[in-house]
This record gives C-alpha cells, structure tokens and sequence, in this order.
C-alpha cells in the first residue's frame, strides 16, 4: 500500500513536474496530460477534474488547483486593484470546496490555476494564492505570484495579512497583470489557429510551432481587440511579412505583395515564399463569424498601400470600430 505523502512535497513536485511539462510542450497543456498527472511515491495524482476546484484524494484539505473554462457556468474577472476573481462553488459559502479554498487563504497555500483557452487546452500558471473572500459576492480574489519566491524547504509563505500590504502585494499585482497579459495573447492565438484548423492562411503550412496569430489591427490599437475576426493564422514568416508590409490583404481576401518585393531579383525564397502569392486568395474559416473583419482589413489595406506609395503606414486614419 503507498505510503501517505506530505502536502509540501506534493505540491512542489507538482510545480517541478508542470515546469518540466511546459518546456516540452510549451505552456499551452492539453486536458489529458493534466488528468493523467505525474507519479510520486507509488500514487498518481491528477491536477485538472471536471469540478473548477480540485483537491485529489492524497490531499487532506486545500485544493491543488482550480480552473476557468470557455464554457463554464463560472467566468473569471478582475478586480479593481488588478487580481483574479474566482467564484464559489455554488451558492453555499461552507460548501467543501469553497472551505478548502479558505483554508488555502488562511494558511497562504500555493495553488495552480488552470485558464481554458479552447475546450481541451490551458494555460498553466503557478503559484496561485487565494488573498481575499467576498461571500457575498460568492468569490475569491486571487494573486498570482512568481515561482522564484517559493522556498523550498516550506509553502506557507505568509500570513494572509502580510499577503496585503508591502512588497509581496505589489509583486503579486505586478505578476498577475503579466499574466492577464499572456492569457490575452495565447487565448488569441489558440483561438483564431482553432479557425483555421491550425494551417496558415496564406501557404496552408501546420507545423503549429510555426504558426502565429496575426492581428490585422495592432494590438493596444482602437479595433485591435483579440477576437477572432481581428486574427488571421499565419506561419511566422508570412505573419512577419504581413506586419512589416510586404504583402498585404484586400478586404476581398486576396493578396497582395508590394511592387517593389515582386520586382526584386533575390533567390528561390523571394519567389516561393512571398512572390507567387500574389494574387492568391486567403484562406479563411467557412463561418462568417470567424472570417476577418472587412473594416478592419480595409484599414489594414490602406495602410500597406500608403507603405508602397513611400508613405507612413501610421498616417492611415483608423474608422470606428464601435
């Protein structure tokens, strides 16, 4: 019979077994990988269940993980002091999730938070602390904080109190708005590559570690927003020439390569890589919902254009996206 195991040594070996996951498979991990989990001492712990808040059986108490999902009846927010919310199970504050979620608070238990991204992949992010509850709000706050501050040798960092004030709030804060950030980008990416069956629009390539989410307005741009009709997939050497406007796409999703590019003399690559898709017709996604937006690519357009005239793409007055 396996021997019972300590609660540290489960979790740091669960934050070494997922670091070891994401530099094999990048931090976008399928489901399946996270139910089957990792081997320690004669047990096989899972890290992800149907339920958002997970405490496997050789857990006494806190919860090794909780999990968003694109579909679930819970979404995550954020706060106005810039951290995660996390809502209850249910209605009922003493249900036994949401008292081990309290008891993760109260003790500054490190946790792991799993974002959906497209049903079957997430983003892994570690460790995660419960830092406020709000019953009636039915939610928890969360910080996420980085790895490096984990010692070793114990996981109950601080004391809820000290977890809100000094140099550890500020840190938490800056961290998790980093991690919003990547959140935003690799649900962006995963969700517009799912819409183009993973190929890239333009030369039908499916390495997808070649593959990249391109936006057609810039990010932190008005109408740059990271929704589907704003991304194409793209390989990353034509996602490079489409942002350095080499190329562009008319609103009638043909392609364009700019006069200068097609008049060049300049080995088998310029020809096979940028020239001979001139004329070419993107490929886009059979549902109009996910096709790019023809506004978007209009400016988008105008400003290749004004680039091939010897002008300023930046000088492309952008219309409103409201």
């Amino acid at each position: 019979m396996p021997e019972p195991l300590d609660d540290t040594e489960i979790r740091l070996s669960a934050f070494t077994w997922l670091e070891a996951q994401v530099k094999q498979h990048g931090d976008v991990l399928p489901r399946s990988l996270l139910l089957s989990g990792f081997k320690l001492g004669g047990h096989r712990i899972p890290l992800i269940s149907r339920q958002g808040i997970f405490k496997p059986k050789v857990l006494r108490e806190v919860p090794i993980s909780i999990t968003t999902t694109t579909s679930g009846p819970y979404r995550d927010r954020m706060s106005p002091d810039g951290l995660m919310l996390y809502s209850y199970r249910g209605r009922d504050p003493q249900h036994p999730e949401n008292v081990g979620l309290r008891k993760a608070m109260q003790r500054q238990v490190p946790l792991i938070y799993f974002h959906g991204l497209v049903p079957g992949k997430y983003l892994a992010v570690w460790p995660a602390f419960v830092v406020g509850d709000n019953p009636a709000a039915l939610e928890f706050t969360v910080a996420i904080d980085d790895p490096s501050y984990i010692p070793s040798d114990r996981l109950h960092l601080a004391s809820a109190a000290m977890a809100r004030e000094g140099e550890e709030q500020a840190r938490r804060i800056y961290v998790t708005s980093t991690v919003r950030q990547r959140l935003r980008q690799r649900s962006f990416r995963e969700r517009v590559l799912e819409a183009y069956r993973e190929q890239c629009a333009m030369c039908s390539l499916r390495h997808t570690e070649l593959l990249d989410a391109a936006h057609i307005i810039p990010d932190g741009e008005p109408g740059g927003d990271p929704v589907i009709v704003n991304g194409i997939a793209l390989c990353k050497l034509h996602h490079a020439a489409f942002d350095g406007f080499f190329l562009g796409v008319r609103p009638d999703l043909v392609v364009e390569v700019r006069k200068d590019i097609l008049e060049e003399e300049d080995g088998p690559m310029l020809i096979h890589g940028l020239k001979r898709l001139h004329g070419v017709r993107l490929w886009v996604p059979r549902a109009s919902s996910l096709r790019p937006d023809s506004s978007r690519l209009e400016t988008r357009y105008d400003r290749f254009l004004a680039v091939q005239r010897g002008e300023s793409a930046a000088a492309v007055e952008l219309p409103d996206q409201r």
